[in-house]
């Protein structure tokens, strides 16, 4: 067990069973809460709820995980500033353990990153860089990506933790989320994770192939994203798909892969609101293909399903959830519209 993650279920001095008291903002990293889906969907499809930690997102855990191999290697001094490419959570992420141990960060994004997102880096202390140039692409990491480069090429200083490449970003998975999973759910089939950086994806199927091989593991990817192949296509949404194909990726590892388009995103999102559940745009993504798929492989619905959710609604205020954003993007006949409007009297 890492530094990150050593304080975690245990019980301080004066703590009553069950009561959590944590110390730093990176502590409560398990989820125990999952959302039935029967009653939204008809499928039985529990939705693992990764956002309830100060950070928001799944990416705590990789952003921990990341930082303490950093420091368990000798890799991060009094001086060091932490430099990372992040579309939005994982720079939040360690904008806040950051912000809790006294580190510089340097967040460096591009014009998809949500406003809030930008606002909470900022009022945690991060330095912002906000790259606009695409890349060949039409995305936005690669750019990113040489800017981290030349930079910490330029002072010592500058620790890049790299998302993309970093084992320990698999690893806080490996040893957290999928055991979790596992130990929860014994009788799974199938599971459900989004591709982003592949740090969650790769970190599960990994843990289930070497514990059993029995569960599925089915990558859920953003229409227009090169992960695994595709032809690229400008994205809106941050958070799942690549302009770049991620290292840590094994296609090898997974069931099948499901490509989700921003409309149905939008739409997955929208429907959930609807009843009482505000989820991020990442959420819909693999929500929209863990249902696909199993309506096309499951149809009598036999298997024992979970899909991980990797973040709530409040950073997606002014995108996924603003009927005027919506119409932009998808026109303003989109169904996605349908599934949320204020009546008109």
């Amino acid at each position: 067990m890492n530094e990150a993650t050593a304080g975690v279920g245990k019980t301080r001095a004066g703590e009553t069973a069950g009561l959590r008291v944590v110390t730093a903002p990176y502590e409560p990293l398990e989820s125990q809460v999952y959302v039935d889906l029967r009653p939204t969907f008809g499928r039985d499809l529990l939705l693992r709820v990764e956002g309830f930690n100060f950070a928001g997102s799944l990416k705590l855990r990789a952003a921990a995980g990341l930082v303490a191999a950093a420091e368990q290697s000798g890799r991060l001094g009094n001086d060091s500033i932490l430099i990372e490419s992040s579309s939005g959570n994982l720079g939040l992420a360690l904008a806040m353990i950051a912000a809790n141990k006294g580190l510089r960060f340097v967040c460096v994004t591009d014009p998809r990153c949500n406003p809030s997102t930008l606002n909470l880096l900022r009022s945690l202390g991060a330095e912002l860089v906000v790259v606009t140039e695409q890349d060949a692409n039409g995305g936005y990491l690669q750019s990113r990506l040489d800017y981290v480069r030349a930079r910490s090429a330029e002072d010592s200083r500058y620790v890049w933790l790299n998302q993309y490449a970093n084992p320990a970003n698999w690893i806080a998975h490996y040893e957290t989320t999928a055991p979790e999973i596992a130990k929860e759910f014994p009788d799974l089939d199938a599971l459900f994770v989004g591709v982003g950086t592949a740090g969650t994806v790769t970190g599960c199927a990994r843990y289930f192939r070497d514990n059993g091989g029995k569960v599925k593991v089915i990558a859920v990817d953003a229409e227009g994203s090169v992960s695994f192949g595709g032809a690229p296509k400008p994205r809106a949404i941050p958070g799942l798909g690549a302009s770049v194909r991620p290292p840590l990726l094994e296609p090898e590892l997974f069931a099948d892969v499901v490509h989700v388009a921003e409309e149905e995103t939008v739409r997955r999102c929208r429907e959930m609101a609807r009843g009482g559940f505000l989820f991020g745009g990442s959420t819909g993504t693999v929500l929209s293909g863990a249902l696909r798929w199993l309506d096309e492989k499951d149809p009598r619905g036999r298997l024992r399903a979970v899909a991980i959710a990797p973040d709530l609604a409040d950073r997606y205020a002014d995108t996924v959830y603003d009927d005027a954003w919506v119409a932009r993007r998808f026109g303003a006949t989109s169904p996605a519209l349908g599934t949320h409007r204020d009546n008109q009297t």
